[in-house]
Parts: structure tokens; sequence; C-alpha cells
């Protein structure tokens, strides 16, 4: 399905300073600890001043239950991980997360922050983090939030039916090339479809609740709080939006059910959990914000995502003076000798044109690599080895760069926690809509250093090049 970008102009919106001073109490009022777990770095991308946790042990997210900030995130990358992995790490952290909490006598909320065009271990994720819950606190939850909608990234949920923005046009996600995607494909339009065809049929279409944008731009708070208390079971809540002020909307009554007893999970993307903390706007950040250390170093850039976005970038980024680009040949991946020789080659020249000066980006070959077998997990597995080569060029640098950008989901993740070695960051905000800035902990390769998360699915064709410009000659 295609709609104009016009279509969001015919809704009335939503009287803001009215729903801000609404949702400012509720959120006052709530004791939970909001605990973001994020399948890949980008997840921050709407939020600023927010600590990010990379380890997910006792001690780290006793942490960050005591971080000032009511929420804090923890980096757990599934999205690059297997089914088996994906259970373990879910299984491990919500134990975790229940110690800490009984120890500390803190109540919390934990929202699955994922891609907002629906890929990713769904709904396995949840479901886990669902029976931990209700086996380790003794209560039920009544039902799972999902709201994909992400307006930075131009994703937009009307009448139930997800959507993308290309230029002038939104067209719904299942018609996109991510909903091809090797590993987490899917087809339905409606949201509601999307939740029957992932659960294989236990929880079907029509039962889903649905927020409208009518009653949310009407502002009918009673009439949403009601179908919030109305849900049990696990049932799934589809909420529509085409702006935050929506979301302000839906989550005035949200608090204001969760106040009179009902206890969800989240599936969400980033935007959500923005609106759902609290947490203001600022402006997008210059380069003195971001490079706090004086060197005649040039930057790096790593590129690993392979969507058509992601290429369309790299080569308008080929108009600004003063890169050096080195291709590494994936498809030498299935050979491992021929495969360290390549990236040895690329190190090499990173080391030369860095300590010179000069700002590189590396990217990989932007053919796709298939497995012979045609297994997902053995595309997978092949995608995380290439991931690992990607990352390597920044953890094996001898030389500081002066900033470091990651292009792509599961590369940024590598780079943040392997390459970088990042335990606790900081999020700075944003460098452009929906890339957000980490200053890396002291606990880093390089502490203090600006890590820039640039998602392979977020901007326009010349927002890597804008970015990259901005900090090498603001």
């Amino acid at each position: 399905m295609h709609l104009s970008i016009d279509v969001l102009n015919k809704y009335t919106p939503v009287t803001e300073f009215y729903v801000d001073a609404l949702l400012k109490k509720e959120i006052k009022a709530n004791p939970n600890k909001i605990i973001v777990l994020d399948d890949d770095p980008t997840g921050v991308q709407t939020v600023h001043d927010i600590p990010v946790y990379t380890k997910w042990d006792t001690e780290n997210i006793h942490r960050g239950f005591l971080e000032e900030s009511n929420v804090f995130f923890i980096l757990t990358n599934s999205r690059g991980m297997t089914v088996e992995q994906t259970t373990q790490v879910h299984n491990e952290i919500a134990q975790n997360i229940e110690a800490v909490a009984k120890e500390t006598g803190t109540r919390y909320v934990i929202i699955s922050r994922s891609d907002s065009i629906l890929r990713g271990h769904y709904p396995l994720e949840t479901s886990i983090l669902r029976d931990n819950f209700e086996k380790f606190s003794g209560y039920k939850v009544d039902g799972e939030i999902l709201c994909p909608f992400f307006k930075e990234g131009g994703r937009f949920t009307i009448d139930n039916v997800h959507y993308v923005q290309y230029c002038s046009d939104l067209v719904s996600a299942n018609e996109t090339e991510f909903a091809r995607d090797k590993t987490f494909g899917y087809t339905s339009e409606t949201l509601p479809e999307y939740v029957e065809e992932k659960t294989n049929g236990e929880f079907k279409a029509s039962d889903c609740v649905c927020i409208s944008l009518d009653d949310i731009h009407r502002m009918d708070f009673d009439k949403i709080e009601s179908q919030l208390m109305g849900v049990e079971g696990f049932n799934k809540v589809i909420v529509n939006a085409i702006s935050n002020k929506d979301l302000k909307v839906f989550c005035v009554a949200l608090y204001r059910a969760m106040s009179k007893g009902k206890i969800f999970m989240f599936r969400t993307a980033a935007s959500f959990v923005k609106v759902f903390s609290g947490n203001h706007n600022i402006p997008y950040l210059s380069r003195d914000m971001m490079v706090t250390d004086y060197t005649t170093n040039g930057g790096i850039i790593v590129v690993g995502s392979h969507t058509n976005k992601t290429t369309e970038q790299v080569e308008h980024l080929k108009d600004l003076e003063g890169i050096e680009f080195i291709e590494m040949d994936a498809t030498l991946v299935k050979d491992d000798a021929a495969f360290q020789a390549e990236f040895e080659r690329c190190l090499a020249l990173e080391e030369k044109f860095i300590s010179e000066g000069k700002t590189v980006c590396c990217y990989t070959t932007r053919a796709l690599i298939t497995a012979d077998t045609g297994d997902k997990e053995d595309e997978l597995r092949l995608a995380v080895k290439i991931s690992d080569a990607v990352q390597n060029l920044v953890g094996k640098l001898k030389v500081r760069p002066a900033f470091v950008i990651a292009k792509g989901g599961i590369t940024s993740s590598d780079v943040g926690t392997k390459a970088l070695g990042v335990v606790r960051a900081y999020v700075l905000g944003q460098a452009a809509p929906g890339i957000p800035v980490w200053q890396t902990g002291n606990r880093s390769k390089w502490p203090g250093i600006p890590y820039i998360i640039f998602p392979g699915n977020v901007g326009e064709a010349e927002t890597l090049k804008q970015v990259t410009d901005i900090l090498m000659n603001e």
C-alpha cells in the first residue's frame, strides 16, 4: 500500500503543551525504573544524557538502577544473534534484573527496543521476558504494547498499517526491502496481521487492541485507558502514531492504566522510549560538543550495512574532500586465509591515512554474501564473521582517531562493544535526526572519544556526508 506524505496533514494536531503537563505529572507519580533492552545500538537515537551499559551482570545492572536518570539502556545486540543465543541472553538479563530489583526494592518496566521496520527476534524476546517476570515476580503481564513509530526515520503507523517514507511517498513496510530480510522477513501489511504471522496464529489479528489516531487526536484519554484496562492474557496493543504528540497522549492513558495495576511488556522503536521516559528535546550536536580532545589525526568511518540507503549515502560521501576510501572485499569471507590477508591490507592503509590526518572510510563490498546452504542461521553466521572483520578495523588500530562512525546496526554494536570495549557510555545526543552519539567511558579503548552510531536505514542521501563534514570541518 502506498500513500502520499500529505496524508499526515489531514489530522488535527494534538495540543502539545496541555498534554506535556499531563504526561509530566504521570511520569513523576510513576515509581518504575525504565530498563530498555536494545537489540542494536541505535535505540538511543532519540534521547540524550542517558547511560548505556553493554554488560548485563548483576553488578552493572545494579549500577543502572542507581543512575540518576529514570531510564537506562542495556545493549544486547540480539539482532545479530541466533535464536539459541538470544534465548540465553534474555533469560539471563531478565533473571539478573529481577534479582537486583528485589535487592534494591525497586519496581521496573522493561522495554524491548527493536527495529522501526519490524525486524528482530519477535515474539521470542518479549515472550522470554514475560515468562521470567511472571515466574520470579509473581505478577501477570496483562498485555504487550507494539509501537514501531519513529518519525526521525520516516516510520508512521496509520490505520494499523506501518509505513516507511520514501521522499514524498509512504510505502507499507511489508513492500520494502526490509521485509525481505533473509533472517527476519515478513509479508503482512497490517500490524495485527504481522502479530498473527509472527506468533504462528497464537495471537489472532482480530483480537489485537488497536489505539486509533482519531481517538488520540481527540485526546480521548478515558477511551484509550478503558481499552488498556480491558487487555489480558498478554494480548497485543497496536499504537497508531504519526508524531511524538500522539505518543504523549497514549502515554498519559497508559500511565493511568498502569497506576491502576495493569502490567505491560513493550516492543517499540526509539520514539516511544523518549516520550515514555519524558526525555526532552535538545539541538543537534556541534563538532565542539562531540570532539572534545584535540588531535591532528583523522577520523574513521566503517560501513557494514548493505541497505540501498547506505550504498547511496557512501556514494554521496565520496563528494566530500579529505576522505580516503578503502573497499574491503567481503566476497573472500569463505576463504579464511584470503579474508585475513584482505583485512590486514585494509588495516595498514587505515593506519597510514589516519596518522597523516586524513579521515578514512572503509566499507565492505556492496554485494550481499550468501551461504551455500541457503540456511538462515548460516547466513547470519557469515554476516557476523564479516562484521567481526569490520569492527577489528577499529579494534586493531594502534592510532587514536579523532572520531569513529559506524554504519549499520550489527556493525555499530560490534564496534562499540568489541572494538572500543565500551562497558558504560553516555549518550550525548544526536548528530542528525536518528543518529546518536556516545561518549565512551573510562574503561573503553579510547576514553572520551565521540562514537557516532549511524543506522543503515536512517537519513537521506546526503546525511552521512553532512555528519562527516561537521565532524571534520565545523
